[in-house]
């Protein structure tokens, strides 16, 4: 239910009266005291009517917002909480709201190597105290996929500040194939994270291209203040729209991919496509079925189809489905018997 900000002024306000038991309240004491409290907050004159607080002492009092207020009425015109410890801002929360507030406590603490959200730490901390008091030390039911000792980790706030304030970084940089590191004067356009590795993308001003360098691979990073930070109106989600994985290519190796798809692993891939470009095709007799995908020929795209093994054939085109026959070939020949 929505509830807009003066609503919840008056709730606030009632009940901290209401908590007040050196005082008896009637129901023009708490539109009077609904009245301060609103024009202390709006600075201005606003008209709080007797129905308006009838029906936010009714709203409290229900179920509706978790309240479950016991105000009563004594005296026949006076209010006041049957228990007197009771505040609307410390209700009990139910084995549900434990539940999800254990599983957002774990997805927040995923993003807490960036500054953004820095200052979340000490919420984080105490909706963990809080979890752990009520629930006791209990296993998270979500579990991501992540591993804290991959290199790199410690450059993403770095990279993420330098995006968000738009600084060039001069990078140290070891390719897995390169003998030696080299420095890479480089301008971040995003962070991407796939197959739990975390990557920035934007232009190597050394060759005025755009590239996709792997945080794992960094040795170091420095800011250069000196170059300028150029965006050139960089659009992460247009740039990988045709592709699998990270590498991106240039359009010249986008295909039309025809997979076909055995009857175990069919249902997987229609409730999982491989790329948001994926098409049914067909549907054949024995349970399996036909693809289309159209995407970059990059390497994430071979691993993902040399992944499923027999399970999937390359249909088309002719020349990638010889690639893959060939990457087979020589798998097996790995594994001659003596």
């Amino acid at each position: 239910m929505a509830l807009n900000k003066n609503a919840l002024i008056r709730y606030r306000k009632i009940d901290k009266c209401l908590q007040n038991h050196y005082r008896k309240w009637t129901l023009n004491d708490l539109i009077d005291a609904c009245s301060e409290a609103l024009y202390e907050y709006e600075g201005r004159e606003i008209n709080v009517s007797k129905r308006t607080v009838q029906l936010d002492i009714q709203m409290m009092r229900s179920d509706k917002l978790g309240y479950n207020a016991p105000i009563e009425v004594y005296d026949k015109k006076y209010y006041r909480y049957e228990n007197p410890d009771y505040s609307i801002t410390d209700i009990p929360l139910t084995e549900t709201d434990m539940n999800i507030l254990s599983e957002t406590v774990e997805m927040l603490k995923q993003f807490k190597n960036i500054s953004l959200f820095s200052e979340l730490g000490g919420v984080i901390h105490k909706l963990e105290d809080k979890v752990y008091s009520e629930k006791g030390n209990t296993k998270p039911i979500i579990y991501f996929d992540k591993n804290e000792n991959l290199k790199g980790l410690e450059f993403i706030d770095l990279i993420y500040q330098a995006i968000q304030k738009r600084i060039v970084l001069n990078i140290t940089y070891k390719p897995f194939k390169s003998p030696e590191a080299f420095n890479l004067n480089f301008t971040p356009y995003i962070l991407k994270e796939f197959n739990n590795r975390w990557f920035v993308v934007g232009k190597n001003n050394n060759s005025d291209r755009l590239e996709t360098s792997a945080l794992d691979r960094i040795e170091d990073i420095d800011y250069d203040l000196k170059t300028e930070y150029i965006n050139n109106n960089f659009d992460g989600e247009n740039y990988y729209k045709n592709t699998i994985g990270v590498t991106v290519l240039d359009d010249s190796r986008i295909r039309k991919i025809v997979l076909k798809i055995n009857n175990s692993n069919a249902p997987y891939v229609l409730t999982k496509p491989f790329h948001k470009s994926q098409k049914l095709i067909d549907e054949l007799p024995d349970g399996s079925i036909i693809i289309q995908i159209t995407v970059h020929l990059n390497y994430e795209l071979n691993r993902l189809i040399l992944g499923f093994g027999s399970s999937i054939e390359v249909l088309n085109p002719q020349s990638y489905r010889e690639f893959i026959m060939n990457e087979l070939k020589n798998a097996v020949s790995n594994y001659k018997l003596d």
